[in-house]
């Protein structure tokens, strides 16, 4: 008989360096990989961790390792709770349905996080409640995750949204979204939020329509929530311990240049190390979300930065994470909406929030922002030319203004524009 050692070399040696998001089967032997190795109690997580982080380790084994981190710790919790878990859904016709030949793209992604939430909390105390938004999809996404709970054991437990339904508001958090169509993701998220705290959901987590996170991940957010009492916690992509699967080649190297403006503009969240604020795997205690839910600044791609502001402004510390992301880009909003269209949306709100929250911000760098880029046409000329000031500027130095200051950033956009 093997021990369990030999057993889990032999696994590491059949796992596979590849995980496709549309396939059934990956998904399936990966959950299956994951009870493997948290069955076997003789192995600390530790050890696993340490094999996850070597160079050769395989695709499929370090994601099995973040699952069985998360479902040991939450078959360690005694106390009862519930999660209320949000996702926006804009233009998920495909990704909500099976993939087959005349839907490559088809991530069956609503019944999978159903499987995944069940996975994760099945011996525990904990429970879940799902709520699918759409957020005026003209494909009817909304009407598709429906069908898809028809028959569905778990239909009780989700609650498919549409923001449609409650918009205009007279009253409570989305009284200031005149129109569905003003709502990018936020009035989604916020709208589901608002659902969620009805239901009386001790926190709430917000992630993606698609697969791209493992909702089996969930006890690496309730972790720093239940033993640490924190009230905020974000996922973090850019963590050393992360695994990010992310098609960047969809940026040009001007994404360097945003991501300058975006951190001085940003200054108070992004100089406390926060820097994956887009990261769509994120914890709100009941308790801060009520107060975040009473006055949101932004119902677009940027509420995000929004509500790290709010929740700062309310002096709540916050933690960050580091989880598993497989970038699902076929299908994204960001590309069928425009990229840079995104981008704008991101930079203007954040603008907005930190002016709001009275944030610690570089006020020339918005201003440079608001007379320079007018709309996302001035960042798609712009997208793939670098300033020579940036070509060489490692990562952790964007936003420092020493680096290249808001003055030269302007002049360098008149004279793009002008060539």
């Amino acid at each position: 008989m093997k021990t369990s050692h030999e057993l889990v070399q032999q696994v590491l040696l059949n796992s596979s360096n590849e995980f496709d998001l549309t396939e059934a089967s990956h998904q399936k032997n990966l959950l299956n990989l994951a009870n493997t190795l948290y069955c076997l109690r003789d192995i600390p997580t530790t050890y696993y961790q340490t094999l996850a982080r070597e160079s050769d380790c395989p695709l499929e084994f370090r994601l099995a390792i973040k699952l069985v981190e998360s479902k040991r710790y939450l078959l360690t919790v005694s106390k009862p709770m519930v999660v209320g878990v949000v996702f926006a859904m804009w233009g998920e016709h495909h990704r909500l349905l099976q993939k087959s030949s005349d839907n490559p793209h088809g991530e069956d992604s609503l019944n999978v996080k159903i499987n995944q939430l069940n996975w994760i909390t099945n011996g525990t105390p904990v429970s879940w409640r799902l709520y699918p938004v759409d957020d005026g999809c003209p494909h009817g996404s909304a009407s598709i995750a429906s069908n898809i709970l028809v028959d569905h054991p778990d239909r009780y437990t989700v609650s498919v949204l549409r923001l449609a339904d409650v918009i205009p508001a007279a009253t409570g958090p989305l009284k200031n979204l005149k129109h569905v169509d003003d709502s990018r993701k936020g009035g989604a998220i916020v709208y589901g939020c608002q659902r969620a705290l009805a239901h009386d959901v001790d926190c709430v987590v917000y992630t993606d329509a698609d697969n791209s996170v493992h909702l089996g991940q969930l006890g690496l957010l309730l972790k720093p929530f239940i033993t640490e009492n924190y009230e905020v916690i974000l996922g973090n992509r850019k963590h050393a311990d992360s695994i990010l699967v992310k098609q960047e080649e969809r940026w040009g190297v001007g994404i360097k240049t945003l991501r300058h403006m975006q951190r001085m503009i940003g200054q108070q969240i992004f100089s406390q190390g926060i820097k994956d604020t887009q990261a769509a795997f994120k914890l709100y205690s009941r308790e801060v979300l009520i107060k975040i839910m009473a006055s949101p600044t932004v119902y677009d791609f940027s509420f995000d930065t929004d509500w790290i502001l709010a929740a700062m402004e309310l002096e709540t510390e916050i933690v960050t994470v580091p989880f598993a992301f497989i970038d699902s880009a076929a299908e994204s909003a960001s590309i069928v909406q425009g990229p840079m269209t995104t981008w704008f949306t991101l930079l203007d709100g954040l603008i907005k929030a930190v002016r709001v929250r009275n944030a610690v911000h570089n006020q020339e760098m918005a201003a440079v922002f608001e007379q320079q880029i007018l709309s996302h046409e001035v960042l798609e000329r712009i997208i793939d030319t670098l300033p020579q000031a940036l070509a060489d500027t490692p990562d952790s130095q964007l936003g420092d203004p020493n680096v290249m200051s808001p003055a030269e950033i302007e002049g360098w956009l008149k004279a793009v524009q002008a060539a």
